[in-house]
């Protein structure tokens, strides 16, 4: 059985990639890398925040090491028994993200966000301690923005998995959709389009500087790092939709 990591550190880039590029770009891709452990996944997101989105206004403004909390699902059908990880992101001053989650259900992180009680199966105290911390800082965490993609998930081949500066693992995001209302209906995985159809997300996870086989790629087909965040749009669409100024 495959231990679940609760700690990540990695440089992330992000690159909005046109679907009639898709194709070309994942052949030169597997050259250098292979379908993950898990290939394929249905990923349900809900981002937690005030009822002002006090905290992805910090983050666009930098502030507090731009956090996100967020429940994450990996589950096509999930409800609210279904297995989920709470998740709090960050960002350092040299743009390397940190990542701590635990896993537990979406009843209980509801409630520890919304009430902070944990129930009996969260043992994680550094983790919890976070939260309160949170809360303190961030009055009535609740549900704000669901979104919902589907992901591609490639890693390194075995020949060169052994070298940590060329660790890379590469994620393709497509049919992302987002709600501001009706956030906790889990299974309902409708929404509004979160970009153009026509593009997709490609985001390149590494534990250190990309290697130069993968530069000459984006070289190649003449991709670009973009400041792209999926909460970040979400909400400034929700706020355009509300008809205010962001």
């Amino acid at each position: 059985m495959k231990t679940i990591e609760t700690q990540f550190k990695r440089i992330e880039s992000k690159y909005l990639v046109s679907k009639d590029k898709l194709d070309y770009l994942m052949h030169d891709l597997k050259t250098f890398l292979v379908e993950d452990d898990y290939p394929t996944s249905t990923i349900t997101n809900v981002y937690f925040d005030t009822d002002d989105f006090q905290i992805i206004q910090d983050s666009i403004a930098k502030k507090h090491l731009r956090e996100k909390i967020r429940m994450r699902s990996y589950h096509s059908q999930t409800c609210l028994t279904s297995p989920a990880f709470l998740e709090i992101k960050r960002k350092d001053a040299n743009g390397v993200g940190h990542k701590s989650r635990l896993m537990t259900d979406p009843t209980s992180i509801f409630k520890l966000l919304e009430d902070g009680i944990p129930n009996k199966h969260i043992a994680d105290d550094i983790l919890i301690e976070d939260i309160n911390a949170l809360r303190q800082r961030y009055s009535e965490l609740k549900p704000r923005i669901f979104i919902y993609y589907e992901r591609q998930s490639l890693k390194n081949k075995q020949r060169i998995i052994g070298h940590k500066e060329h660790n890379v693992r590469v994620t393709i995001d497509s049919q992302l959709v987002f709600r501001y209302q009706d956030v906790v209906n889990l299974d309902d995985k409708s929404g509004i389009p979160l970009l153009d159809d026509d593009f997709v997300i490609m985001e390149i996870k590494a534990s250190a500087q990309k290697p130069s086989w993968l530069e000459d790629i984006l070289l190649k087909h003449g991709l670009e790092e973009g400041k792209f965040s999926k909460y970040a749009t979400a909400y400034h669409k929700t706020m355009t939709m509300a008809g205010q100024e962001v």
